[in-house]
């Protein structure tokens, strides 16, 4: 039996992912539980309890409590992990910040669902793109087996001394989480290879005094502000690299940054993040038999935002069509606006249009993107387009 073969296993997702942090072995663990977050942390509950990971759980009473223990573990130097979704990420809103102004490389994945009001608990990514800014690397995942190898590589990329910079792996809720499909299981050894134990440069130590979080008046708080800014530009380099060792040990390859199907000599290509990059591929793989030039560019990396591999990968497109499953109230949407910003300050003049779609669970079809692709037809022959709720019900608005 080959060593791929006996490491296959059907299970569901969030086994999945629960297992890759196992195999990283964080010192400490502290979670809330949430739908559908909550399978990935009692999974790890379980291991700790039955002696197959040797780790600190802390079970606390709120996702605000969650990360703010880990601030304290991870400030004493343990390697440190937590998960969350939705209203518990929002619930983290401030400590996030804390988390990245101290540059604690603490990994969590977050479970991408709606938020409320209304209450939804089916996904969307509203939750992630809403902390886009807070100073947290972003990497978001096609499928379970890239949920699985991306948050081994989170702990690389975020413990690096030139990094130093916590990151959050986004993964659909249930539609990942809770999914059971073939999955190779990560191999401890070969994990422990490809990831070192932590050696932070900075801890709490009382023999040796530090100051964690410090009072910054106005003559310093914007350096610090740069310096996660700096470390976020070095990033895309180490998530990149990163991406090429763990292809070397494992053999498996998502792109780093970006990746593609289908783009090289596509009139149209169709840009998003996340779990709906499987249904767009059956889409394409159609209109292609019927001759329509049409190609996928999937964002990896969302933060730190790929500006030049994005240019470099879209320059030759004829129209730009993104597609995404959150909003931004009063203007368009996160992904569609950083991509125009990315092209503005470029020579190449490409038509990019935008288009919100599955929030709150609702499905996204082949027939939906064959749709869009029609509406960029028009958008490339010139046609003014406003942005889009897709499917939008207005019988009962």
């Amino acid at each position: 039996m080959s060593e791929k073969t006996a490491n296959m296993k059907v299970v569901e997702g969030s086994y999945a992912v629960a297992h890759a942090v196992m195999c990283c072995r964080p010192d400490v663990i502290s979670a809330y539980p949430i739908t559908p977050q909550t399978h990935i942390v009692e999974n790890l509950s379980q291991m700790v309890a039955d002696g197959e990971l040797d780790s600190e759980f802390l079970t606390v009473d709120s996702e605000f409590s969650a990360l703010s223990v880990l601030v304290g573990s991870s400030a004493a130097g343990a390697r440190s992990y937590s998960s969350t979704t939705s209203q518990g990420l929002a619930l983290m809103y401030e400590v996030l910040y804390n988390v990245s102004g101290m540059r604690l490389p603490i990994v969590m994945n977050v479970a991408n669902r709606a938020l409320g009001a209304p209450l939804n608990i089916w996904n969307d990514q509203q939750d992630a793109i809403g902390a886009r800014d807070v100073g947290w690397l972003q990497i978001y995942v096609e499928d379970v087996q890239e949920a699985v190898d991306a948050t081994l590589q989170a702990y690389k990329i975020a413990e690096d001394a030139e990094i130093r910079t916590p990151i959050m792996v986004c993964m659909d809720g249930f539609v990942l989480t809770h999914v059971y499909e073939p999955v190779e299981l990560l191999d401890k050894e070969k994990a422990r290879e490809f990831l070192p134990a932590y050696q932070p440069a900075n801890i709490l130590d009382p023999a040796k005094p530090k100051t964690f979080g410090a009072f910054a008046d106005p003559s310093t708080y914007t350096e610090f502000r740069y310096q996660q800014f700096e470390a976020q530009l070095k990033a895309l380099d180490k998530i990149e690299k990163v991406a090429r060792e763990f292809e070397e040990t494992f053999g498996r390859y998502y792109g780093g940054l970006i990746d593609s199907y289908q783009a090289e000599d596509a009139e149209i290509v169709i840009v998003t993040l996340g779990s709906v990059i499987g249904t767009i591929k059956d889409a394409i793989d159609a209109m292609r038999s019927e001759g329509k030039k049409v190609g996928l560019l999937k964002v990896r990396s969302y933060r730190p935002f790929p500006v030049q591999a994005l240019r470099k990968a879209l320059k030759d497109a004829s129209v730009i069509a993104v597609i995404e499953k959150d909003v931004s109230i009063g203007s368009e949407a996160g992904l569609v606006t950083d991509l125009k910003a990315a092209f503005y300050n470029s020579n190449i003049r490409i038509p990019i249009i935008g288009f919100t779609a599955g929030l709150g669970g609702r499905d996204i079809t082949v027939k939906d993107i064959r749709k869009i692709v029609d509406k960029a037809e028009t958008a490339r022959k010139g046609i003014e387009f406003e942005f889009e709720f897709l499917n939008l019900r207005t019988e009962i608005l």
